[in-house]
């Protein structure tokens, strides 16, 4: 089982990066990156209206928190790659990421409705942890913070990505390995892309 530090429980407004899987009705997967607080023994949610993340929630009353190092899915999803070996939850009908290093199943307790983010607070259940946690590593850290500017490329102006890509740019140069690589390349063809051709949102 994951522990629950105390700090954790004392800085509720503190968000971690999280890969969020669940399934819909229809029994199709879907994973999608999201920041979540603790609280207690709850993890909230806050997804985006429209997403498909709140409407598998809502209609299954369940979803899995995956924790992982992997920072190629975090960029896979916002690029248009959410296709990750997925295996069966233990106890909810719902799927894990199969290279998660531990993961949490969550059953919805409580539904806060709002026009924009609603805030879906979720009770643990059962957890297990895969493998290990190597340590921080700063293009892992580099890809997160650019899957975030990919997410809103739409929400920001064209010189503040630029600076921001320009700077996440020298802890890839330095530190990141293959899969790092990999992700940054998507997310400078995202940044591209858009540019190209602009779009609106990113539903998670």
């Amino acid at each position: 089982m994951h522990p629950h530090p105390a700090d954790l429980r004392e800085n509720p407004t503190m968000i971690f990066e999280t890969i969020v899987t669940t399934l819909s009705t229809a029994g199709a997967p879907h994973v999608a990156p999201m920041g979540v607080r603790y609280e207690g023994d709850q993890v909230v949610l806050m997804p985006f209206k429209p997403s498909t993340t709140l409407e598998n929630i809502i209609a299954s009353g369940c979803a899995v928190l995956n924790l992982t190092t992997d920072t190629r899915i975090f960029a896979g999803c916002v690029t248009g790659r959410r296709d990750w070996p997925l295996v069966t939850a233990e106890t909810i009908p719902c799927v894990r990421l199969a290279s998660s290093l531990g993961h949490v199943e969550l059953h919805l307790a409580l539904v806060r409705d709002d026009p924009t983010r609603p805030v879906l607070q979720m009770a643990r259940g059962y957890a297990a942890r895969h493998a290990d946690f190597a340590g921080f590593n700063r293009a892992q850290a580099a890809i997160i913070e650019g899957a975030v500017l990919v997410s809103r490329l739409h929400m920001l102006p064209a010189s503040k990505i630029d600076s921001e890509m320009a700077y996440l740019q020298i802890a890839i140069d330095k530190t990141a390995g293959p899969g790092e690589r990999e992700a940054w390349d998507w997310l400078r063809d995202a940044v591209d892309a858009f540019r190209a051709h602009p779009r609106r949102g990113n539903a998670s």
